[in-house]
């Protein structure tokens, strides 16, 4: 067992960009709009591009060696997480995802939570988030008849750092000037409510079917522990996804998890990856998949690390009180 790199499956978008460039090689021609990075989804499957099962698609070696590499507890029918890395130049859509009883019923797979990460956040740098304090259904329907939903939507300005839990249900949108991580369910489904007359295809009554205006988006600020070497920070925690930050000044130590595996992504700095077998270098833009069999593994740099799972939740729940209860 190794920590598993993944070749880059690169998405043009009319509101994509070049501003990958700042940390990536590879980039195709084009306005890149997303790279997704581990993926494992009819939309796009990702392809090992280090060691011996190099040039093996995920989906293939799920099938061939499944409690190795996604481990006990993780179905091998359905891999459940998506990452993504988004440069939006312009604003997205503004947007709606099914919850997974919806998802399923209606478009034949899973429902869509997501998080979000900056990367970057350049000039102008935004994000929508919900909608303003005591808009009603009634008014969101009709501002979208009338095209005037802007006057509803929560829009903020970002910066570095920040993250954001993205529900199904909630109405959001990436703006300008943004890198984003994203860490979804394994899902592709989305529901556009406008999309500043582009001519692309709209989902309204769709949207309006699973929207909840009850939802908010608030900044996620988490629960730091200082360690010696590094910080931890968890960030949010859900049935689908923990999302978890590791600032790392000299390492940190752990052990693979044989139940699940774990997905780290590099968004800043750089550093190394030490294992049994050897050495994977990793720096910003990577995104690792560390096998639940690969055993103890130790993260060496400058850097500040993703990482993303499956989880137990109430294990975590009960790691997080481990640090305060007394």
């Amino acid at each position: 067992m190794y920590p598993l790199k993944f070749e880059n499956l690169y998405y043009e978008k009319i509101w994509g960009g070049r501003d990958l460039e700042l940390f990536r090689e590879n980039l195709p021609e084009g306005n890149i709009g997303e790279s997704w990075d581990i993926a494992c989804h009819s939309h796009g499957t990702s392809v090992v591009a280090n060691g011996e099962f190099k040039g093996t698609k995920l989906d293939e070696l799920i099938q061939l060696k499944a409690e190795e590499f996604i481990g006990t507890e993780i179905s091998k029918e359905w891999f459940p997480l998506l990452i993504k890395l988004i440069n939006a130049k312009d604003k997205l859509s503004v947007q709606v995802h099914p919850d997974d009883k919806y998802g399923k019923e209606v478009e034949g797979e899973m429902g869509k939570t997501e998080v979000w990460y900056v990367v970057e956040a350049f000039e102008g740098a935004n994000l929508i988030v919900g909608t303003k304090e005591g808009c009603t259904k009634e008014q969101f329907k009709k501002s979208i008849e009338e095209g005037k939903l802007d006057e509803y939507m929560n829009k903020i300005p970002v910066k570095k750092g920040e993250v954001y839990f993205v529900k199904s249900g909630l109405i959001h949108a990436i703006g300008e000037g943004v890198i984003i991580a994203e860490i979804q369910q394994n899902s592709d489904t989305t529901y556009r409510v406008y999309d500043y007359n582009r001519g692309r295809e709209l989902h309204i009554n769709k949207a309006l079917d699973v929207v909840d205006l009850r939802l908010g988006g608030n900044k996620s600020t988490g629960v730091k522990i200082e360690r010696e070497g590094y910080d931890k920070t968890y960030l949010c925690l859900c049935k689908d996804f923990s999302l978890e930050l590791y600032d790392v000044q000299k390492s940190f130590t752990e052990i693979s998890d044989r139940e699940r595996f774990y997905a780290f992504t590099c968004v800043d700095g750089e550093g190394e990856i030490v294992y049994k077998e050897g050495i994977e270098t990793i720096r910003k833009g990577d995104s690792v998949l560390i096998p639940a069999a690969l055993g103890e593994y130790t993260f060496k740099g400058d850097m500040k690390v993703l990482k993303s799972y499956v989880p137990n939740v109430e294990r975590v729940e009960e790691d997080i009180l481990k640090e305060v209860r007394k």
